[in-house]
């Protein structure tokens, strides 16, 4: 093969070339300008990122002159494992997403593969009211962890630890309900793993007695704050224009002042039989967002309230109400019937090995999760795993409009805008 040799004229000549022959990088349009600006690397390791996310930030004096998110470095390839996979067998995967609120994740992903099989409108109620229980828990904790860490990054350690003292007794009941306190993997494709244990509804009311007083005391601590306020206020706007086009969803779009909630505009579960209020902004800065979280929590604690009186079968199910669909094909059945009956036996080995027959066809599915819309799109060809899975990740589409809302801000703004952006890499790098 014949070589080609290419002559520079100087030093600055081949440096260029050597500089287009590695390729395209995230950096290439932050140029130094005559010593006039400075490019900054912010992360992948810096504290106020949260995570793994990098912005190469042009800095002109402290003013932010343009902004570059550099995200996948976190990236773990969970859509194209899900096409490996049995449905079921995906469900772990999907606590690593957002993984401060796990349980909501698998509520998602059970109704987007639920809908394709077309066995969504079938969930026996306890099933669908526990599940709207175990998310709006996980909001709470994850806006409990998202404003305490927000409130550090700005100075106020205090609220931290007060955030973090309810998110443990969050973690105590998903512990006694699903037998891990973290990664819970707590449904199944038609319904859940198992049902409350008893005295489980009594502690979660016990929970919601004493949350309500920390959400007054955290607020007694920031929201008339001078700094906190000084440094919040007018910071990070986004009109309702903006957010719009860039696709917000989630706290970050009602701050803006944009009334959309995907369990009021598309109700799923038994939203709509509940009564709650979607609190929303009116200026769109990183204070707005603040206040959106506090009293989204606020009515989390009203949903959880009505659906504990609601729950059929009672607190401890005494009239043992179903939590799974009524499908043997669907669910595994009973261990005692597997060890006596060739038919269970049969339908326990199928949907083991070769996962839960579902239809050809492609659905989309979206849930109101902590940090937005999560949504699931499954293109199946039939069988038991999907032919393609994509993943709709809320923190993904909102870190998108950085570029557009840094510049202009101080350098010591841009740690309180991603703080009130309050994203998760687990969940934007899939």
């Amino acid at each position: 093969m014949a070589t080609q040799t290419i002559e520079f004229k100087d030093a600055a000549a081949r440096a260029a070339h050597a500089v287009q022959s590695e390729g395209p990088s995230s950096g290439d349009d932050l140029q130094d300008l005559h010593g006039d600006k400075m490019v900054l690397n912010m992360g992948p390791s810096h504290p106020s990122t949260h995570g793994v996310l990098r912005i190469l930030i042009e800095l002109d004096g402290e003013t932010v002159t343009k902004a570059v998110p550099d995200v996948g470095y976190l990236h773990r390839g969970d859509e194209k494992i899900a096409e490996n996979m049995t449905y079921n067998q995906f469900v772990p995967y999907t606590d690593r997403l957002d993984y401060l609120a796990p349980l909501a994740n698998n509520v998602a992903y059970a109704l987007a593969v639920e809908k394709l099989m077309g066995i969504d409108t079938q969930l026996p109620p306890r099933c669908q009211y526990l599940r709207v229980i175990c998310c709006e828990l996980a909001r709470i904790s994850a806006h409990l962890l998202g404003l305490g860490a927000f409130a550090m990054d700005l100075g106020a350690l205090t609220v931290f630890l007060h955030t973090f003292t309810e998110r443990e007794k969050i973690y105590n009941l998903c512990e006694s309900l699903t037998g891990a306190r973290f990664t819970t993997s707590y449904t199944r494709i038609g319904g859940l793993t198992r049902d409350c244990p008893p005295g489980w509804v009594a502690a979660v009311r016990k929970f919601l007695d004493e949350v309500v007083v920390n959400f007054d005391e955290s607020e007694t601590l920031l929201t008339r704050n001078r700094i906190f306020v000084d440094r919040t206020r007018d910071v990070g706007v986004i009109s309702r224009e903006l957010a719009i086009d860039y696709g917000l969803t989630g706290p970050n779009l009602r701050g803006s002042g944009v009334d959309y909630d995907v369990r009021k505009a598309h109700p799923y579960l038994v939203y709509k039989d509940l009564e709650f209020d979607i609190p929303v902004g009116s200026v769109g800065d990183s204070y707005d967002r603040y206040l959106v979280r506090m009293e989204e929590m606020r009515q989390s604690v009203r949903i959880i309230r009505q659906c504990l009186d609601r729950l059929p079968g009672g607190p401890d199910n005494a009239g043992k109400e179903p939590v799974n669909v009524a499908d043997g094909k669907v669910v595994l059945p009973p261990k005692n019937k597997v060890m006596t009956s060739m038919e269970e036996l049969i339908h326990q080995f199928m949907i083991v090995t070769q996962g839960v027959n579902a239809p050809a066809g492609e659905v989309y599915f979206g849930a109101e999760n902590p940090k937005g819309e999560l949504g699931f799109y499954i293109n199946s060809r039939g069988g038991g795993t999907p032919y393609r899975l994509k993943i709709r990740a809320p923190s993904f589409v909102n870190l998108s409009i950085l570029p557009a809302v840094l510049p202009g801000h101080l350098m010591s703004d841009v740690v309180s805008i991603l703080g009130s952006f309050d994203f998760v890499m687990g969940e934007c790098d899939r």
